[in-house]
């Protein structure tokens, strides 16, 4: 074992002097680097986030709509007509984006908020879960991060368009493929010539492990700069959004309470595109993900064990304080 553990850190020495072909990271997680300026972000004061509302959103997805997978499309559109509601109850201006994959039916949810016209911000989570999984952390987290955005919009109208997006399909086979729902909504922004000013991908949000080790990365070099412990949540996108990365940061990390981390990576990196803001990245719109990093730090990821009861529900409501506050930052000034 310590063998092992050597031979990683002696790759992990090579790769940073290799540089990894570009990689920067940003950010320094609780507090502040002393060589980092302050942020020109406008304070911003939150609203209340139930963390019991979130496990009961959770718990409702994980438990009563499953399988929620490409094979079960009734439970899709239960899970649809669920997430429309509290939407709609939200104040949002709801609608279906419904498409077809061969001869079955699936749909997208969009809540819109704000005014109907002009530049937006899409922010979004994907609904389905992988085959065999519950799907609590992923991606009902995110889903349920989602629906308490829309309560707090709903509270504090946005100046600008702000869509929240409810994607089907981002589960594989279609991971990657046109009929991922993302793709069909950011394929369809960019054909009708919408301007996005940024979009936020809401993708595991509930899983945090205060023990040492709980963390991995794609490459070893990381270890050297991140934290061992998964007790962060992460802000992640490519190296020439890093503007746009330290704004939705800056925003996360004010939450006191929430250790945050930030990456800008080359799209090669394993994990950096492993969620809906690809699509949009496609598309060329600027895109980054706000995540726990699932599959490199929850045990349960893809699997049975990936259940309600395993998340962590005071950190995933700052999290969504955060993304507030992170919108609002967004935003034209008032």
């Amino acid at each position: 074992m310590e063998k092992r553990r050597e031979s990683r850190k002696r790759m992990g020495w090579i790769l940073v002097a290799m540089g990894l072909g570009g990689l920067a990271a940003v950010g320094y997680g609780v507090g502040r680097a002393p060589s980092e300026p302050e942020s020109s972000a406008s304070p911003c004061t939150p609203g209340h986030v139930d963390p019991e509302r979130l496990k009961a959103h959770v718990r409702t997805l994980s438990e009563t709509f499953v399988p929620r997978d490409h094979l079960h499309p009734e439970n899709l559109e239960r899970t649809a007509d669920y997430l429309a509601e509290a939407l709609t109850r939200a104040g949002g201006r709801v609608r279906s984006e419904p498409y077809s994959v061969g001869e079955t039916r699936y749909r997208n949810v969009v809540a819109t908020f704000g005014p109907e016209s002009g530049e937006r911000l899409v922010i979004g989570a994907h609904y389905d879960a992988a085959e065999g999984a519950p799907g609590a952390d992923d991606n009902a987290s995110g889903v349920a991060g989602l629906m308490e955005l829309a309560v707090l919009l709903g509270a504090r109208p946005p100046p600008m368009r702000v869509d929240l997006v409810g994607f089907t399909l981002e589960e594989p086979p279609h991971f990657r493929q046109p009929t991922m729902g993302s793709k069909v909504h950011a394929r369809a922004l960019r054909q009708q010539g919408v301007k996005v000013r940024a979009m936020i991908s809401l993708e595991s949000l509930g899983y945090f492990s205060d023990a040492p080790n709980s963390q991995r990365y794609p490459v070893a070099a990381l270890e050297w700069r991140y934290p061992s412990r998964g007790q962060f949540i992460a802000v992640v996108g490519r190296t020439d959004e890093q503007a746009l990365i330290t704004t939705v940061h800056d925003a996360l990390r004010a939450r006191e309470g929430l250790a945050t981390e930030s990456l800008a990576a080359p799209r090669s990196l394993t994990g950096v595109d492993f969620s809906d803001h690809a699509s949009f990245w496609d598309e060329g719109y600027p895109a980054v993900l706000v995540t726990d990093t699932a599959l490199f730090r929850n045990p349960g990821y893809h699997t049975a064990e990936d259940t309600w009861d395993r998340l962590d529900y005071a950190r995933m409501a700052l999290t969504v304080q955060g993304v507030q506050c992170a919108v609002e930052a967004l935003l034209p000034r008032r």
